[in-house]
């Protein structure tokens, strides 16, 4: 491949195979985000005919992570946090805790560091919020008890899994004598100086910004402002205080969604959004060998175990705990049978850090697609729509 055109091929051959890949997953009633990974594994290197420039693969993969976090910052919603907290809050900590100690023990009996387990059953843990809004919607379950309950416990998922993505660098310092507490001590120094420098200065900056952008009445400049905000706070971000871009991008829509052009700039993010989303599961999608499944099938059929029946019963369990009813306890198991675009962020932090084998990205990559898959079907089964219950 000529260097001068590897983006414009990557781009060109990646995002046309999504858009067939994501069409194709629709007609058959599947998330379109199957046909954007699978497109991913079709120009990746494990497979035969054009190949993508795999090089390129890690950065388009951090514009998509910027897009995605910057939109989850954007529509986040205390609302919804608050109205489910009594049943999502506990109940959230305690699923990702039970499936984190499955993930664990898993990771042991292969060998694996306890670093390298906590990583994979984090990332095992969290279920796609993407998923989730894509299959309430269709059931037109998204103002419904269940739903909103559902939503919450994501919600919390989420912001733990936020937390957990700045801490985990820590982990990989390899100094003795508690060198990873000094590490760990830093790390948070400069997360206090982040948290401050946003909401002090960008709390007030960002929204003038786009109100200022705003008054000038034209669209592309709005439009473009919103993209420089959010990728301008992740570059910056990580460069001057060494968080994660998707810390910064997830604070960025945060301040932004606080804004009185938080509805413009949603809807002007948007196409930028989708479209790097899409980038964001081919980029990941290339990372993926197939033959994983005819490999170790018993370990790709533990982890999907993980993730379909061992938090699906958990949350069914803690939820039927605190008092709720059935439906809901059925609706929040079938939301959290699936793992998304977190567990990939995760898995790919924790083999660039050196906790996590390869073979474990492969392992939750294969969970994903196959949980993915499986997941509008288990929706049906377990969740049935309001007007068929």
């Amino acid at each position: 491949m000529i260097h001068e055109t590897a983006l414009i091929s990557t781009m060109a051959v990646g995002l046309a195979l999504a858009f067939v890949g994501g069409w194709l997953a629709h007609r058959v009633k599947l998330p379109p985000l199957v046909g954007y990974l699978v497109a991913g594994i079709a120009v990746g290197p494990f497979t035969p005919g054009f190949v993508a420039d795999a090089k390129l693969a890690p950065e388009l993969a951090e514009l998509g992570v910027i897009a995605l976090m910057f939109g989850v910052g954007l529509h986040f919603s205390v609302g919804d946090l608050l109205a489910a907290r009594k049943v999502a809050v506990p109940g959230a900590i305690a699923q990702i805790a039970v499936a984190t100690a499955l993930g664990i023990s898993a990771a042991s009996l292969w060998g694996w560091s306890l670093a390298g387990g906590l990583v994979f059953g984090l990332a095992l843990s969290v279920a796609s919020t993407v998923v989730l809004q894509r299959a309430l919607e269709s059931r037109s379950g998204t103002s419904t008890p269940e739903g909103r309950i559902a939503v919450g416990w994501l919600i919390v998922e989420d912001l733990l899994m936020i937390v957990v993505l700045v801490l985990l660098p820590a982990l990989s310092d390899k100094g003795g004598g508690g060198g990873w507490v000094a590490a760990l001590g830093l790390t948070l120094g400069k997360l206090a100086l982040f948290v401050a420098a946003m909401f002090l200065v960008g709390a007030r900056l960002l929204p003038w910004i786009l109100h200022q952008v705003g008054r000038t009445g034209s669209r592309e400049l709005f439009t473009l402002g919103v993209i420089a905000v959010s990728l301008g706070v992740a570059y910056f971000s990580a460069r001057l205080f060494d968080v994660s871009y998707a810390l910064g991008a997830f604070c960025a829509g945060l301040l932004v969604h606080g804004s009185h052009a938080s509805d413009r700039a949603a809807s002007g993010m948007k196409p930028f959004e989708d479209a790097f989303a899409a980038l964001f599961f081919v980029s990941v999608g290339m990372l993926f060998d197939p033959t994983i499944l005819t490999r170790e099938p018993l370990r790709v059929l533990a982890v999907l175990g993980i993730v379909v029946l061992g938090k699906s019963l958990t949350a069914f369990a803690i939820v039927r705990l605190l008092k709720q009813p059935a439906r809901t306890a059925l609706t929040v198991s079938a939301a959290l049978a699936q793992i998304g675009e977190f567990s990939f962020i995760l898995v790919g932090l924790g083999v660039d850090h050196g906790l996590l084998p390869e073979e474990g990205r492969s392992l939750v990559l294969a969970g994903a697609l196959l949980s993915i898959t499986l997941n509008p079907f288990l929706f049906g089964a377990l969740a049935p729509s309001k007007s068929g219950a």
